[in-house]
């Protein structure tokens, strides 16, 4: 890809778009159903069940939604990578479930997509390049 094609590519954003559909769906999910969520905190052994509901809820819709617009983009993408590895490590390490397996699998496997975020940033369609305008260049 050459200099000006990785400038004003769509790719990042429909990467970003992509990544960030699995946080604001699940979100949505344990805003409506929070009995469902504290009880599986609960059986995991975890304390404080209620406030890890609103911690996730909110790391999930707010960073699910910060990424896809592209606004504060590699810092979100970190903290969502963070997210997905604790979580996969906390709720599905009973790797001999092939079910667990596949979910702990697939939790690593977005928190490299969005290491993928954190490396190279938002690209040229997002909230932040289009306040810095620099319709391309990645704010660091």
């Amino acid at each position: 890809m050459n200099s000006t094609t990785q400038h004003t590519s769509v790719i990042p954003v429909i990467g970003r778009v992509l990544l960030a559909a699995i946080f604001i769906f699940s979100g949505i999910g344990k805003i409506m159903a929070p009995a469902a969520t504290i009880g599986y905190i609960e059986a995991m052994g975890l304390p404080l069940a209620s406030v890890g509901l609103v911690v996730a809820i909110a790391v999930e819709l707010v960073g699910g939604l910060m990424l896809a617009l592209g606004i504060k983009t590699r810092l979100v993408a970190l903290g969502l990578a963070l997210f997905s590895i604790v979580t996969g490590l906390v709720f599905h390490h009973a790797i001999g479930d092939q079910n667990q397996l596949i979910h702990l699998l697939k939790n690593l496997a977005m928190a490299g997509g969005l290491l993928q975020v954190v490396a190279f940033g938002a690209g040229a369609y997002s909230l932040e390049s289009k306040a810095a305008g620099t319709a391309g260049r990645q704010p660091a």
